[in-house]
């Protein structure tokens, strides 16, 4: 299940830092910096998550911390959508 949101988030990594690199207007990159670097730490947070899931994720009592974490990383990317929105609306 992991695999997915690593995925997805490599893939809006790689697309911020390519219209951050290909931008001419500073206040454009700094914009695109800042989203292609959220991604890149939600995808290495993702990554761990996995590594600890596939060492540790069957012993006993481990699963709720697990999901813990990833309910975490769940709230992360709803604030995140949260003000994407609000950049919209302005």
């Amino acid at each position: 299940m992991l695999q997915r949101e690593i995925q997805l988030c490599s893939a809006n990594y790689r697309k911020w830092k390519e219209i951050a690199l290909n931008s001419k207007d500073m206040g454009e990159v700094k914009r695109a910096m800042e989203k292609a670097f959220f991604w890149l730490e939600l995808q290495a947070a993702y990554i761990a998550l996995w590594a600890v899931e596939q060492v540790r994720g069957s012993e006993p009592g481990f699963e709720e911390k697990l999901f813990l974490a990833k309910l975490n990383l769940c709230k992360k990317l709803t604030e995140h959508a949260k003000k994407v929105i609000d950049e919209l609306k302005l």
